[in-house]
């Protein structure tokens, strides 16, 4: 365990229970969000951010994107 975390945790412990369980409940649920999207995130193909990339740009005629170029010209 880090020593941030010790510290969180030994403040923690001078709340009244209700305030434990209710950050307890919020750090449970972070560490599931990040969990999930972890292996969201690692599941995905190069053909589903193929997908994304046209989806992008089948918008752009659309909407205010721009292209990297616009936004920073390669350098010569």
């Amino acid at each position: 365990m880090t020593e941030l975390l010790k510290l969180a945790i030994a403040q923690l412990e001078q709340l009244p229970p209700e305030q434990q369980d209710a950050i307890a409940a919020r750090l449970l649920a972070a560490v599931h969000d990040q969990e999930q999207w972890e292996t969201h995130l690692f599941s995905t193909t190069e053909e589903w951010w193929n997908q994304i990339a046209a989806m992008a740009y089948q918008e752009e005629p659309r909407s205010e994107i721009e292209s990297l170029e616009q936004v920073a010209p390669s350098q010569p």
